[in-house]
């Protein structure tokens, strides 16, 4: 039996996580730790303000805001718990200084830009078209409480295309009337939308002369990142680096 710790507990995703763990085989809540919402109960288990009670699992699972997840996560390395991360915005410079800041191990630590396997299959999609078409673009949408943008699944699709040898062959400058219309150039250029009524999805558009092709995802329910979240909590402590991002090896892609 895996003891778990769920910190950020009282938020959306962390009161979902913490309910799909205290019900999956082999897995045991014990903790959970969430400042804002201390008192409160998730799963049964009672919300607690005190960073320590993470120490009482072997994996904790990461499910707060960019501001606090690096000092939680330096807290987590001293307990020596496994984390596995899926704060939304932990961007290419936070994973630099954890790369230095974590250190060998064990624990380890595993952060998922999206623990949506759809959505990891959708980029590994997006990877093998990349050298094949002359330019890519990428859109993405999301519920209007998302605080960043554009979201983290759609930087890494943007890196990974480049890294793949994806082309930016566009005939024509952009001339922008209105700032910011052609989206963020991180390569493929990314457009951010946000509205009520929307979860997640992403969209990746190729384009040659002649032909596009579109890769698309959508969750249109939070519970579609729940068996990732679960094979990431199972997997974590056995992986062979001391810091992994995404589920791709865990899937074999």
């Amino acid at each position: 039996m895996t003891r778990v710790a769920v910190s950020g507990a009282g938020g959306r995703m962390g009161r979902l996580v913490a309910g799909a763990i205290a019900e999956a085989p082999g897995l045991e809540l014990v903790s959970a730790f969430d400042p804002g919402h201390a008192g409160a109960t998730v799963a049964g288990v009672v919300i607690s303000s005190d960073p320590t009670v993470v120490g009482e699992a072997e994996v904790v699972v990461e499910f707060t805001t960019p501001d606090v997840v690096m000092a939680n996560l330096a807290a987590w390395r001293s307990h020596g718990v496994h984390a596995v991360v899926g704060t939304s915005g932990f961007d290419a410079d936070r994973l630099v200084a954890l790369r230095k800041s974590w250190g060998s191990g064990p624990p380890n630590c595993l952060v998922v830009p999206n623990f949506s396997i759809g959505a990891v299959l959708m980029m590994r999609f997006a990877e093998l078209a990349a050298p094949h078409f002359a330019a890519s673009e990428i859109v993405e949408l999301h519920h209007d409480r998302k605080v960043d943008a554009p979201s983290g699944t759609a930087l890494s699709t943007a890196a990974r295309i480049q890294a793949a040898g994806g082309r930016q062959e566009r005939n024509v400058e952009s001339t922008e009337t209105v700032a910011g219309v052609r989206g963020g150039d991180v390569g493929p250029r990314v457009h951010s939308v946000r509205l009520p009524g929307l979860l997640a999805h992403h969209e990746v558009l190729f384009g040659s002369p002649g032909e596009t092709l579109t890769v698309r995802h959508d969750s249109s329910d939070r519970i579609s990142f729940l068996p990732g979240v679960l094979l990431a909590i199972r997997a974590v402590a056995s992986l062979p680096d001391p810091v992994t991002v995404g589920l791709d090896a865990l899937l074999g892609i």
